[in-house]
């Protein structure tokens, strides 16, 4: 028996009996013939002559021989996303290693204990979208988009998900669970404008990175990529995060990863300005309001998306007295896409006739 060191110990219950599980069940998976495939998301960089970089994500999981082409489940029912439970269903490798190939490089990269791939890597390449390769243990290469942003530029957009740009009109508790496990892909609706509304403010700010920021798992990265280009949504990075235990406690924190990676973005891009945007249940406006008075320099304004009464009471309230909040920073508080398009023209943000300006 192998005996644990110090450091393992200490680690959380939950983290090391995790640990454990993934590895049985990958050895058995193994053992049933299932070979590592790579299931890659969309990255991102910075265009820098002297330092440019990339961020890969990725997901390495176990999977029949021939099960995915270019990384998508050739069954058509899977790769439409019947069901959103069918997403957690793959075992992953724990600890994966891959190669990731850019622009000439090789570069040799590892996953977490999840199986999730989450690297920096340096790299140079020109603005705009770009085709990296990542592939391991002998599994055919997958091929990832990623979006490298100008250095120069100076906007961008951060925007949540849930009751943001999709309606979800369910208790909050239950609201993670049901979307990943329960809702068929096509059954999500999108938020009534707010796809008119990105499309002129991409329109009027050309080139400008658009993130999406949710609490959301990296199971369902690719069924959320789907939504957003099916909706017509700008196309952009995800930024998610790992369910279950972490080496400190039972549970991540969602608030705390969006806090996290909105401070990523504030010291990866120093130069950039993003608007925000979110809605009133509960979190998303004591974020932003906490990152305007630390980043004030870093904020365009600050929208959010009203919910209806019975959204608000199904989200749990609604956050109250943060307007004010973030002097030198406007606010945009309005129930639908149309009417932030109004607040957002009279902020010169978007153009009154939805011409194209200038970032």
């Amino acid at each position: 028996m192998v005996k644990e060191t110090g450091a393992e110990r200490a680690r959380h219950i939950a983290a090391r009996f995790e640990d454990r599980a993934l590895e049985l069940r990958a050895t058995r998976a193994r053992e049933r013939g299932l070979v590592p495939t790579v299931l890659p998301y969309t990255g991102y960089g910075l265009s820098n002559a002297e330092n440019g970089w990339v961020r890969i994500f990725a997901r390495v999981v176990l999977a029949k021989p021939g099960a995915f082409e270019d990384s998508r489940h050739r069954a058509k029912v899977l790769a439409d996303g019947v069901r959103g439970w069918r997403n957690f269903v793959s075992p992953i490798v724990p600890h994966g290693k891959l190669e990731v190939h850019i622009n000439g490089e090789r570069f040799f990269v590892e996953a977490d204990r999840g199986g999730v791939l989450d690297v920096k890597v340096a790299a140079t390449l020109e603005p705009g979208w770009h085709h990296i390769t990542l592939h391991t243990e002998g599994s055919p290469a997958a091929t990832s988009p990623v979006l490298i942003v100008d250095g120069a530029a100076g906007f961008g957009v951060v925007s949540d998900v849930d009751d943001t740009i999709v309606v979800t009109a369910l208790p909050r508790p239950l609201l993670a669970a049901w979307n990943s496990f329960v809702l068929s892909e096509h059954a999500r609706l999108a938020t009534p404008g707010m796809p008119v509304m990105m499309e002129r403010l991409m329109r009027d700010k050309p080139g400008a990175p658009t993130f999406y920021l949710s609490t959301g798992a990296w199971n369902v990265a690719q069924t959320l990529t789907r939504f957003l280009s099916r909706n017509l949504y700008p196309q952009g990075p995800l930024l998610l995060t790992d369910w279950g235990p972490t080496d400190r406690g039972w549970f991540r924190s969602g608030m705390q990863h969006k806090a996290d990676q909105l401070r990523r973005l504030a010291v990866e891009f120093p130069d950039m300005k993003w608007l925000l945007i979110g809605d009133d249940g509960q979190h998303d406006p004591y974020l932003y309001a906490e990152f305007a008075r630390r980043f004030p320099e870093h904020v365009e304004a600050i929208v959010i998306r009203q919910l209806t009464p019975s959204e608000a009471v199904l989200a749990g309230g609604r956050s109250q007295g943060l307007l004010n909040s973030t002097p030198g920073v406007p606010w945009v508080y309005e129930p639908d896409g149309a009417r932030i398009a109004e607040k957002l023209e009279s902020l010169a943000i978007i153009s009154s006739d939805g011409a194209q300006g200038t970032m």
